[in-house]
């Protein structure tokens, strides 16, 4: 068996050198926002890292909800991952196309359905491709394999948890859009939202916990980022943004120093921004 680094990122170098290990799974999760015109499937399909298999956010995900990629019940993420390839006893490595941006909502969503084998790797194929190491268009052939999913709800929030958390202020909710949407001064990229956050709420945009290489930053940066936006790390946190992935930086970020039980709002603002009556901040 493969031995997986006891912290949430890999690099470049350590997958390379576990590539063909028989109980690596490489799953390509990339996932973009319309404003950046990208294909994820089509960019798998012309050239992904040898094994890599496809995960579909906007599929394996609750389709009967009018949010976007909300977690799916555990017997569907079930189904889809078996049908991967993926199951119990495999060490899983995500990649994005972007460096890190929606490789983290894939190994939040393992996570969350109980799977905790599972790292990001650190650049993606960002950096991966910048190395000049091996990416292929031949298709992954896999079979069937059996995978449990047990939900821990200690890294999930809901809308109804949020909002009673505004009365008991147990949990510090931190926000990962940029600054302009957090305060209200530009417009949501989805249609009918309202501007601004949740009350109370603090401010750390994704983007600045990552390189230029598309690496996260280093541990003692990642600390004073979040020292900065005012998280007392010593106290539970939720993380949310626009629609669920890039919060998942954060909890990745958080996970990097050791504060690996951050929970994600999944509604994040596309539900808050949308349910009338709820408060608001600007």
């Amino acid at each position: 068996m493969s031995s997986v680094p006891d912290t949430p990122l890999v690099s470049t170098e350590w997958l390379a050198a576990h590539l063909d290990a028989p109980d690596v799974r490489v799953i390509d999760g990339s996932w973009y926002l319309p404003s950046a015109q990208r294909d994820p499937r089509d960019e798998y399909e012309r050239g992904h890292i040898p094994g890599a298999v496809f995960f579909n956010i906007d599929d394996i995900c609750d389709t009967a909800s009018p949010y976007p990629h909300m977690l799916p019940s555990p017997e569907k993420f079930s189904s889809r991952v078996r049908a991967l390839g993926i199951g119990d006893g495999m060490r899983i490595v995500v990649y994005d196309g972007a460096g890190i941006f929606s490789a983290p909502r894939v190994w939040w969503m393992f996570r969350v359905m109980g799977f905790d084998d599972v790292v990001v790797l650190d650049g993606g194929m960002k950096k991966w491709k910048a190395e000049g190491r091996a990416v292929t268009d031949e298709r992954t052939r896999t079979s069937p394999r059996h995978f449990t999913a047990r939900r821990n709800a200690l890294l999930l929030r809901d809308r109804e948890a949020v909002l009673h958390n505004l009365d008991t202020c147990a949990e510090q909710l931190i926000d990962a859009r940029s600054g302009p949407r957090f305060r209200a001064e530009e417009a949501e990229p989805r249609p009918g939202l309202a501007g601004g956050h949740i009350p109370g709420s603090r401010n750390l945009p994704s983007s600045q916990l990552v390189n230029a290489d598309g690496t996260l930053k280093s541990h003692n940066e990642l600390v004073r980022l979040f020292d900065d936006a005012g998280l007392d790390l010593k106290r539970p946190i939720v993380a949310t943004c626009g629609s669920g992935v890039s919060a998942c930086i954060l909890a990745l970020g958080l996970a990097v120093i050791g504060r690996d039980q951050a929970a994600i709002y999944d509604g994040s603002w596309a539900e808050w921004g949308a349910v009338k009556g709820l408060p608001i901040e600007v």
